[in-house]
């Protein structure tokens, strides 16, 4: 495996080719990664439709890390891993609006590819009621929650995403790399943390199958997923992810002063 200084010193190259690459080339790669997890949204409904509680949880959890699984391995753009950006800019290796350019493709590029998903889904009336049910349902959950729980939540949730992004680099191999991030990813769905990205397909999936299946619930509407989930777990998403980042940034980017010899 790779040991984490050498992730570091590695990461340094891989930022500077995110925030230099052709900015269709990384959209093409955002509509991809926003599309790979909602994919892993869409399975965690199904698989999930029926159960309640913890059941429910812990069914949804064993399933949906196909989404991060897919954008490492097959290579694609996620918003949230990309907070990790944070620390190489600190160490300025890379300039702010390198990333912030990187940041606002890959966010539009992640909705687009999680809408694309969620249209493809609910009109397929893949749903059966069951799943249905289950997509209103948490679309409405997510819609409800007060902002400050949801940008707490996607703190704690963008921390476990950046950590399983940092331990994939470390294997050398395939399997390593899903082995690495699946227990993070696991965790984070059965914990209830919010995930900005795979908002964007919850929140969208359930306002259409709300409206294709006559499906009402309370507080669903565009207003109340834009102002009570996607913003604050956004927020909370690059506050979780920057956090990690300086944490390492501390530990193995930060450039030492160089001693005085004559002390």
């Amino acid at each position: 495996m790779n040991q984490p200084k050498d992730i570091a010193l590695n990461y340094i190259s891989v930022a500077q080719g995110k925030t230099t690459q052709k900015w269709y080339k990384l959209l093409i790669l955002a509509v991809l990664a926003g599309a790979f997890i909602a994919l892993g949204g869409a399975l965690a409904t199904f698989a999930g439709a029926g159960f309640t509680g913890t059941q429910a949880s812990l069914i949804k959890g064993a399933v949906f890390p196909l989404g991060l699984m897919l954008v490492v391995v097959c290579g694609a753009e996620l918003f949230t891993g990309n907070s990790l950006l944070i620390a190489p800019l600190i160490n300025k290796d890379i300039k702010i609006t390198g990333m912030l350019k990187n940041w606002g493709i890959l966010y539009i590029g992640n909705f687009i590819g999680a809408v694309v998903i969620a249209v493809l889904v609910v009109f397929s009336h893949a749903y059966g009621d069951a799943a249905a049910a289950a997509s209103v349902a948490t679309a409405a959950a997510k819609c409800n929650l007060s902002f400050g729980d949801a940008m707490l939540r996607g703190i704690l949730c963008n921390m476990l995403v950046c950590l399983a992004v940092w331990a994939s680099m470390a294997s050398k191999n395939v399997a390593g790399k899903i082995l690495a991030i699946y227990l993070p990813v696991f965790a984070f769905v059965v914990c209830g943390f919010e995930h900005s990205i795979a908002n964007m397909y919850y929140i969208t999936s359930g306002l259409m199958t709300s409206a294709e299946y006559g499906i009402v619930a309370a507080g669903l509407n565009f207003g109340n997923g834009l102002l009570y989930s996607l913003l604050p777990s956004t927020l909370g998403n690059i506050i979780g992810g920057g956090l990690i980042a300086v944490a390492y940034w501390a530990v193995y980017f930060k450039r030492e002063k160089p001693k005085d010899p004559q002390q």
